[in-house]
């Protein structure tokens, strides 16, 4: 089988999504900034009998996750699904009255830059087997700006125009790409938006191959 790489792995949905696949039988590759969270999320998912290792990297940080993506696909395998989904930091939700063209600088790097950054280290991977796929988990405000969130507004649009694109230019190359919204909390009581839930439907997107764009459930009116 081949190798999951997922940059933002946490105890929620990262860690939901990466037993996901890695029971499917995918290496797993878990990216974020602790060693020690990741070390702890990996020995969970050994004692599932899923084969995952942990590299520490800033997502914010380009030379430092594109080292960690080649580092990953010298140990484990070249990487053939990548699952872009980190948690915004709460400063990137000013109001847009109160948002200045610096408060931009790390939303657009989080959700445009480093997706780029990441999709350019894991797509020769993809290429030379002819197969691959990319993962994009994004909030409500990617599609309805919201004036509360200019950060992650302005953000996510941009980052969605960057995955569309990427889905129209990489589908005749047998690369899928696609993009899950919710469009609320992700809440381990929800019954589409909770982390095992939308780890389901992301190895769907994986597997079914389909549109550009999914949504975990409809967007509220």
């Amino acid at each position: 089988m081949t190798t999951f790489a997922l940059i933002g792995a946490g105890p929620g949905l990262g860690l939901a999504a990466a037993r996901r696949f890695g029971t499917a039988g995918h290496t797993v590759v878990l990216i974020a900034r602790s060693t020690e969270h990741l070390d702890g999320l990996a020995a969970e998912l050994a004692r599932d009998g899923i084969k995952a290792r942990g590299f520490a990297a800033d997502v914010l940080d380009p030379a430092s996750l594109t080292a960690d993506l080649y580092a990953a696909a010298d140990t484990l395998g070249p990487i053939e699904i990548l699952q872009y989904s980190p948690v915004p930091r709460g400063d990137f939700m000013k109001p847009v009255l109160d948002t200045a063209a610096t408060d931009l600088d790390d939303p657009v790097a989080f959700s445009v830059k480093d997706p780029v950054t990441a999709v350019n280290a894991a797509l020769p991977g993809m290429r030379n087997p002819g197969r691959g796929t990319v993962l994009f988990v994004n909030g409500g405000s990617a599609v309805r700006p919201h004036p509360e969130r200019a950060g992650t507004s302005i953000a996510f649009a941009a980052g969605s125009a960057y995955a569309a694109m990427l889905h129209d230019a990489l589908a005749g190359e047998n690369i899928h790409v696609a993009q899950l919204i919710v469009p609320g909390a992700i809440r381990p009581d929800s019954e589409h938006s909770g982390p095992a839930a939308l780890a389901e439907r992301l190895y769907a997107l994986h597997a079914e191959r389909g549109a550009f764009r999914h949504y975990s459930e409809p967007m509220p009116t």
